[in-house]
């Protein structure tokens, strides 16, 4: 027997971003944050947050990852440490779910930064727009048998240009927060989506 779940839009989903030094969550640090909430299918964004992160001495920043967001050392050093942008994450999961593109790399992150900081992990309940867009991908070739020999475009931007979204500047932690909720929104009503259950 299922448990019930509640409909899609009474859950707050808090979409997140990560901007790493790196794709290691042993060694690299987390260098920025973007948050923004979904409440009742839209998207809020006057309750948006972002923080750069001071990288503790031990952790540096890839040039590799420099090229892509364009942080360096310098701009980091003065941002607030780790622990107190920890807390403000935790703070905003626990009234929701979280929501990201490509949980693989962001909740490893994230659970080595809770860890770190001697945080509990929440456990939050998990949406991804990567099993989102496969999903659809799977729809679609249910329903268009031309659609079998397509491949799901799982890169946020490219997925975004599919559905027709708008172009926004990549590799910045709160753009990209906002970019993954929008298309959470329009994956939503793609896959006909009525519960939690149904997106995850």
């Amino acid at each position: 027997m299922l448990w019930p779940s509640p409909a899609w839009d009474e859950v707050v989903y808090w979409s997140l971003d990560l901007e790493m030094g790196g794709l290691d969550p042993r060694r690299d640090p987390i260098v920025a944050v973007g948050m923004v909430p979904v409440r009742a299918g839209t998207v809020r964004l006057g309750e948006s947050w972002q923080s750069l992160v001071r990288a503790d001495g031990s952790r540096a920043i890839s040039p590799a990852s420099v090229r892509a967001h364009q942080l360096v050392p310098g701009e980091v050093r003065a941002a607030p440490p780790l622990a107190e942008v920890v807390g403000e994450i935790d703070r905003r999961l626990g009234d929701g779910v979280l929501l990201v593109h490509q949980a693989a790399i962001d909740v490893r992150f994230l659970r080595r930064a809770f860890d770190e900081v001697r945080l509990r992990w929440p456990s939050p309940k998990v949406v991804d727009t990567v099993d989102l867009l496969v999903k659809a991908a799977r729809k679609e070739r249910f329903i268009d048998p031309a659609a079998q020999e397509r491949e799901p475009e799982l890169n946020l931007w490219a997925a975004r240009a599919r559905y027709g979204l708008p172009a926004y500047a990549a590799h910045d932690a709160l753009t990209d927060a906002i970019a993954t909720a929008e298309l959470f929104l329009v994956l939503r009503r793609a896959l006909g989506a009525r519960t939690l259950r149904d997106l995850r």
